[in-house]
């Protein structure tokens, strides 16, 4: 169906925002509950995919004298409640029924954004989350770099029901998309604007950083652990303790893939993305700049901050002189 059509037939910023009206005033759905509880083998998996050893995720010790037992990565909220392989969602769930009102008006593509989660405690085994989900806004007309667009946002909160009867929120999510029509030039041989990161409390440093050329790692001030990305919490002593230590820029190729499609705002494809491991300990992805036959599993590289514009400048990557073949 074309987007003249679509307009034809109403399906114009008033009926858009009609509709999202109507949703956005359905409230928040009934609890859905998760299809199996909060169990070990699933925080096993997770652990071990994420490389997180934290011991209060097993039956250790720790986890016995702190918690009673082990307790499942908070992060891991939203991983009970997903939906699994089955493509259906219920008819009252308002982010897809906003996706498909957007699709019916021509907004067919989608662009994630941004995603906050908040946490108010650990689950442990045996616990039953259920989870709500609200229409919270729908922004726009926008035009964004993709092409014009409306923002999307949702707020789910994740329960699990108490001995007494009352249900405590254990965890919040603030969700929001970007579901636009691609633009013309974004489709044909322009560029277009570059992907912005989000910059939040949690990245500013990072980003300010390369602005004064300088590649920044996140240090926890309590135990000293780095990590990146950069994150509001330690994942070793939990502490919220945030600093950080300049990098020295080097570092060897962990893995690599090129990039054939789909395009890219802002850049020219092929386009080269390595998973760098630095000399102090931390893995970070960026763009190799150079071609991507030279570059090999191990291959020492070295930091290169390309400045896009006086707001933003990106790390990338170029093979040190070691690497080249």
């Amino acid at each position: 169906m074309s987007v003249d059509t679509d307009r034809d037939q109403g399906r114009d910023h008033d009926w858009i925002m009609a509709e999202a009206g109507r949703l956005a005033a359905l409230g928040e759905t009934a609890p859905r509950l998760a299809r199996d509880p909060v169990n070990q083998p699933m925080i096993n998996n997770w652990t071990e995919a994420i490389g997180d050893r934290n011991p209060i995720y097993a039956d250790t010790e720790i986890a016995r004298e702190l918690y009673g037992g082990p307790v499942a990565p908070t992060a891991m909220a939203q991983v009970w409640t997903m939906y699994g392989l089955d493509p259906e969602r219920p008819a009252h769930d308002p982010l897809h029924g906003t996706m498909r009102m957007l699709d019916e008006a021509g907004y067919t593509s989608v662009l994630g954004t941004n995603c906050d989660q908040t946490y108010a405690r650990h689950l442990q085994p045996g616990e039953q989350v259920a989870v709500t989900t609200r229409l919270e806004s729908v922004v726009g007309p926008k035009q964004t770099g993709v092409g014009e667009g409306y923002f999307v946002t949702t707020e789910s909160r994740w329960w699990v029901a108490l001995p007494d009867g009352r249900s405590e929120v254990v965890a919040t999510m603030t969700f929001r998309v970007l579901k636009f029509r691609p633009r013309a030039a974004a489709l044909a041989a322009d560029l277009g604007e570059p992907v912005r990161p989000v910059v939040n409390r949690d990245t500013e440093f990072f980003w300010s950083g390369t602005a004064e050329g300088e590649l920044r790692i996140q240090k926890c001030n309590a135990c000293g652990v780095l990590r990146h990305p950069p994150g509001p919490v330690c994942p070793e002593c939990h502490a919220m303790d945030r600093g950080y230590v300049v990098a020295t820029g080097r570092g060897r190729v962990h893995s690599s893939v090129v990039h054939h499609a789909p395009k890219i705002p802002g850049k020219r494809l092929p386009l080269t993305l390595v998973l760098v491991e630095l000399t102090e300990g931390v893995r970070m992805v960026g763009e190799l700049l150079d071609p991507p036959e030279t570059v090999e599993i191990g291959a020492p590289v070295v930091v290169d901050l390309v400045t896009v514009d006086d707001a933003l400048t990106l790390p990338s990557w170029r093979l040190a002189e070691e690497g080249a073949r």
